[in-house]
């Protein structure tokens, strides 16, 4: 389509128009998905930025964003469509009280109308109304493995069977982003019907050219300090390592704080920011804070 990037540098500055930094080997999967049309599948750890990529290219292409956020228990009636019976039952005591009734198959085709369909994410993005669609199934991880066996259909052919409807298929094929945060694996048939990405932990140079982007308004000497802390970090043996959403938060707080540099004492007193669980935060108290501020001041 026209509306797409023609090369991998052009995929580049449309991330970056959008505020992601992204390196050259991410986008070039992106630029590859986009061009040959296929569903792009994001894996890693939580807060690397593999959402916000959906969202950047919805924004830029411009496309409407469906979002299907998955959830234990997550079934076909909350991700793809779900018939109004309210309504479908109402249709019915209307032709009745009207004297329309006609044969039991005829009735049964008119209560299956698409009028009387309730769309969620699964099939709003195959529907051409609102024009065309990036759909993001995010963390896919969370959900049940067998509803993994319902998006098949829709990765490969980008389309959806409704046995009481027909097929549903897409005018023009909606932009598929799936995330996994890998809690558990995700089945090769899935990712059979994608390109595969592993969106990894930004290294100190793109982070930094992160945070100048999402918060400019930290002091220079500060955003490489936090920078150079949260890396150190990333390498210790922690529960759940700070991602970047967790380092922009933590800068813009010790700026608040009209912290300038690092010190202890304020990284004591921000580390729920920064950290999301108590263990965590006690293993870092006192002296292992005093050691990482050090190093990333003489970084």
């Amino acid at each position: 389509m026209s509306d797409l990037p023609e090369s991998v540098e052009a995929t580049q500055a449309l991330l970056a128009a959008g505020g992601y930094v992204a390196d050259r080997a991410l986008a070039t999967t992106v630029h590859l998905a986009l061009r040959m049309g296929r569903p792009l599948f994001l894996e890693g750890e939580p807060g690397t930025g593999k959402t916000e990529i959906a969202k950047v290219l919805a924004a830029g292409l411009p496309r409407r964003l469906v979002r299907l956020q998955c959830y234990d228990g997550l079934d076909l009636s909350a991700a793809a469509y779900e018939w109004n019976h309210a309504r479908q039952l109402m249709a019915i005591r209307l032709a009745e009280a009207s004297g329309e009734t006609a044969d039991r198959e005829t009735l049964e085709r008119g209560i299956y109308d698409r009028r009387f369909l309730q769309e969620r994410p699964l099939l709003q993005a195959l529907s051409p109304e609102g024009g065309p669609a990036v759909l993001l199934i995010d963390e896919l991880d969370r959900a049940d493995e067998p509803f993994e066996a319902f998006l098949l259909e829709i990765l490969a052919d980008f389309q959806l069977s409704i046995p009481e409807l027909g097929t549903v298929k897409a005018a023009i094929p909606p932009v598929v982003i799936i995330t996994s945060n890998r809690t558990r694996e995700v089945h090769d048939a899935i990712r059979r019907r994608c390109l595969y990405h592993w969106v990894d932990y930004p290294d100190a140079v793109r982070e930094r050219a992160i945070l100048q982007i999402r918060a400019p308004h930290v002091p220079a000497a500060l955003s490489a300090q936090v920078v150079a802390f949260v890396q150190r970090l990333r390498g210790g043996d922690y529960f759940k390592l700070p991602g970047v959403a967790e380092t922009i938060d933590w800068a813009s707080a010790l700026a608040a704080l009209d912290a300038t540099e690092l010190e202890p004492a304020a990284v004591e007193e921000t580390l729920g920011v920064l950290l999301k669980y108590q263990d965590d935060i006690a293993k870092l108290r006192g002296a292992e804070v005093a050691r990482l501020v050090a190093e990333s001041k003489a970084a």
